[in-house]
């Protein structure tokens, strides 16, 4: 097994492991009275994340491995470690308003309204870098950042809601 395809798969059982920790904390926010707003773009972004990464395996898996953009990516994951952190039970893929909740504005939420936006265009960018799949970067770059712009517009306008908190 090379390099390469170790990352690939801690990638992919992180991302799994991710999905089912999303499912459980939506169910769980629905569940206390929370909505998801704008579900429509959902399929769009969990298309190109898959496709990310079905690509990656597909034209990274024997490739050698960058390290320094290895190591920008690692930095990502302890910031997105950070994110999923600071929201806890409110952490999830879609966009759940709790009526009532608080905005998150501890953590990196200090800094950015996005972080972990702002960290997913990292990580779609560096992981193809450590691959040395720079056409791939650019690519998903790009499919990502159309993607941002519908999610962080609707996920906007749902902060624009007095006292509603978005978990994502």
């Amino acid at each position: 097994m090379s390099l390469a395809e170790i990352i690939l798969a801690l990638v992919t059982l992180q991302r799994t492991g991710e999905l089912v920790l999303a499912r459980h904390n939506t169910r769980k926010l629905l569940a206390h009275g929370a909505v998801e707003l704008a579900p429509g773009h959902y399929p769009l972004i969990v298309a190109v994340h898959a496709a990310w990464l079905v690509v990656l395996w597909v034209f990274g898996h024997d490739r050698p491995v960058n390290v320094f953009a290895f190591a920008i990516y690692l930095v990502l994951q302890v910031l997105r470690g950070w994110v999923l952190y600071t929201l806890g039970p409110r952490w999830t893929t879609r966009i759940i308003v709790l009526p009532g909740a608080p905005l998150v504005t501890s953590g990196p939420y200090r800094f950015l309204s996005h972080p972990n936006y702002a960290i997913v265009v990292g990580e779609v960018a560096m992981l193809p870098l450590a691959l040395h799949l720079l056409l791939v970067a650019l690519i998903f770059t790009i499919l990502n950042a159309a993607v941002l712009a519908i999610r962080i517009r609707a996920e906007s306008r749902a902060l624009q809601t007095p006292h509603h908190s978005i978990a994502s």
